[in-house]
């Protein structure tokens, strides 16, 4: 039988010429088997972990080196402090568009109308609609990612206030007005698209495929935006330095009488486009 210890670090050195954070992911792989916090293994090394426990590990450890992402081996990823349930149908949150509910959250009052394009496993709309009061919409043209979205929304407790769409970007929401619009819709281009055994290839391809040149998507949105807007309202898009200068060009031709601008990460990097009713900007 072996112990924790051992596992770990057998599993460590196997995955090392795979993955930059090899000692983490077997750590977190590990912990999910065993059903305990990580921290529990640093105090518990000479622990023994069954035959049929290790196999499990084992077995994880070995999809990783393949390249499969840690979030969808242990079926969840943490995001705004908040653990969301994920699977190969959504893409997996990141940090980055924590950004975007931050922004967000500044600008919402009361009972609001939010509206979240492209929600996936619904982290910004479960995260937005938890943080505030505000009634929040979200649409996919994934029937597997709403589903996988009212799920977290009910673990969350926010149900109530959430409402999910299957449809094409906000089509199907198009008779309705909102307050803030949030959108973290694909951007990459498809000359660009990640290939194995990068980790981001194992996720769904209609999540990140932005078209020939990553704005395709977000063009089409823009057409939709002036129709479901209020007079008073906030419009944030998600993208990366190669194409947001590109979704803020989109944003100023579709959005007259808004200030447009493009907004940093906590690296620097040029991340998402904020665009506001002139005389809220200021």
């Amino acid at each position: 039988m072996s112990s924790v210890a051992t596992l770990l670090l057998e599993q460590t050195d196997s995955l090392a010429k795979s993955s930059p954070s090899a000692r983490t992911d077997a750590q977190l792989l590990l912990a999910h088997v065993l059903a305990r916090p990580r921290e529990w293994l640093a105090a518990h090394g000479e622990a023994p972990v069954s035959a049929e426990e290790s196999a499990a590990f084992r077995t994880l450890c070995e999809r990783r080196r393949t390249g499969a992402p840690v979030a969808y081996l242990l079926g969840s990823a943490w995001f705004y402090g908040r653990e969301f349930i994920v699977n190969e149908s959504v893409l997996i949150p990141r940090p980055e568009t924590e950004h975007l509910v931050d922004e967000a959250l500044r600008f919402i009052r009361g009972p609001m109308r939010v509206l979240d394009v492209g929600t996936g496993c619904g982290a910004i709309a479960c995260t937005i609609a938890a943080e505030t009061e505000a009634r929040v919409d979200a649409t996919d043209a994934s029937p597997a990612a709403i589903d996988l979205a009212r799920e977290n929304a009910r673990r969350m407790g926010v149900v109530e206030r959430c409402r999910f769409h299957v449809g094409d970007l906000a089509e199907s929401v198009l008779r309705e007005r909102f307050d803030v619009v949030v959108a973290n819709l694909p951007y990459i281009p498809t000359a660009d698209l990640p290939r194995a055994p990068e980790s981001v290839s194992f996720e769904p391809r209609e999540a990140l495929d932005g078209g020939a040149d990553g704005l395709e998507l977000y063009r089409r949105l823009a057409h939709q935006l002036p129709a479901i807007l209020n007079n008073e309202s906030l419009v944030l898009l998600e993208g990366a330095p190669p194409t947001v200068a590109g979704i803020a060009c989109l944003a100023r031709e579709a959005l007259a009488g808004f200030q447009v601008a493009i907004l940093h990460d906590h690296a620097g990097l040029a991340r998402y486009v904020k665009a506001a009713a002139l005389h809220l900007s200021g």
